[in-house]
């Protein structure tokens, strides 16, 4: 089973209305299979609380445009994970620390997706393909250094490829 053709574009509805006030990592997530007391979920991040606080409004603002109220409305005091629930599809508008932490999306990979492309989204952030090749990353001086092959490989594997493969970054100092 499948969300509802109705669940599906009410989702869409609320995933437009988010990417409209600047959600990011803007998604749909057809639960339909897994629970029988919803059918999808939009699940949204903001930087701020002001900015969840925002979504969240234009959110509800747009689907009360199209006759679709919450029933139930959790996390506004805080405003970093906040839940709107419109009966078949629940809205999860997150602070981008609690997206990170809590990750919906690793809890329903088992669950398919219903694609979402942000309409007014440049076509390079819609998946389409540019006309521009990538610029050229800028060649590092090497200075004194230039001619030690050792040191050249060594800066040049640091400025192409970061560590080295199978480096773990150091946490601790931030590196």
């Amino acid at each position: 089973m499948t969300a509802s053709v109705e669940a599906r574009e009410t989702a869409q509805l609320a995933a437009q209305a988010a990417a409209d006030k600047l959600a990011t990592d803007v998604s749909i997530v057809d639960v339909s299979d897994r629970l029988a007391i919803t059918d999808a979920f939009v699940l949204a991040s903001a930087p701020s609380e002001r900015q969840v606080q925002a979504i969240v409004d234009e959110v509800e603002e747009r689907l009360r445009e199209h006759g679709i109220k919450p029933v139930r409305r959790e996390g506004m005091a805080e405003a970093r994970w906040v839940l709107l629930d419109f009966v078949d599809v629940v809205v999860h508008v997150q602070h981008a620390e609690e997206r990170a932490y809590y990750a919906l999306e690793r809890l329903w990979k088992d669950c398919p997706t219903i694609p979402f492309v942000d309409r007014d989204a440049p076509p390079a952030a819609n998946g389409a393909e540019t006309a521009e090749p990538p610029a050229a990353t800028p060649v590092q001086d090497l200075g004194e250094d230039a001619g030690d092959t050792e040191a050249t490989e060594a800066a040049a594997g640091d400025a192409v490829d970061g560590p080295a493969a199978g480096a773990a970054p150091d946490l601790a100092s931030g590196r």
